[in-house]
């Protein structure tokens, strides 16, 4: 079982995005069969069943092992993942693209990089999945509390240097070999639901 999966598929989008399928996703993060979850989520056996073919059918749940009771075999199954994040590419008919319309200051354009991210970052790893390897990441998460707009703003532009600088002293059109890696930073307000700060444009 993998921590995170990404659905790509737009069908198997629409299957985990089922209210009561959703449920069942969650109470498949350990083994458990048609029965044992009958008897969790208050649905009937056979419904369940009904339910568990459709993710089975689209890769969210798989077969652990087959159990012979009397003249039953109980199939106990599992998700294939803890979580599941859903990639643009399931929507691609509507996927934001930044690359129409670049602007650092937007919070749109924020979320069509963070869009392409979990696209770009869910088609690697599906990837690495299948060639039973690791993809080369790096990350940083972390907060920073502003004193004043004017702070932030400075901030903005001391890491908007500082990221160009280091681009440029490590890019190498011409490297026999290299592979191209996409940087993506992005600063915004904290999404505190007690707090209306999020909306602040100071």
């Amino acid at each position: 079982m993998f921590d995170i999966a990404v659905i790509e598929d737009a069908a198997a989008a629409e299957v985990s995005l089922d209210p009561m399928r959703a449920r069942l996703l969650a109470a498949l993060a350990e083994p458990a069969s048609a029965t044992m979850l009958a008897a969790r989520v208050g649905l009937p056996r056979q419904k369940v069943n009904y339910h568990l073919r459709a993710l089975e059918q689209h890769g969210l749940i798989e077969l652990v092992e087959e159990r012979r009771k009397g003249n039953v075999t109980e199939r106990v199954m599992q998700a294939t993942a803890t979580s599941y994040v859903i990639s643009p590419a399931a929507l691609a008919a509507v996927r934001p693209d930044p690359a129409e319309a670049p602007d650092r200051l937007s919070a749109r354009w924020l979320l069509a990089l963070a869009a392409r991210l979990v696209q770009d970052v869910g088609s690697l790893i599906t990837g690495a999945d299948r060639a039973k390897k690791r993809v080369a990441t790096f990350a940083v998460d972390a907060n920073v509390r502003f004193a004043s707009a004017t702070d932030r703003a400075a901030f903005a532009e001391e890491l908007a240097a500082t990221i160009g600088a280091l681009v440029a002293r490590y890019h190498d059109e011409n490297a026999p070999g290299g592979r191209e890696h996409r940087v993506v930073f992005a600063l915004h307000p904290s999404a505190d639901p007690t707090s209306n700060d999020a909306s602040e444009e100071s």
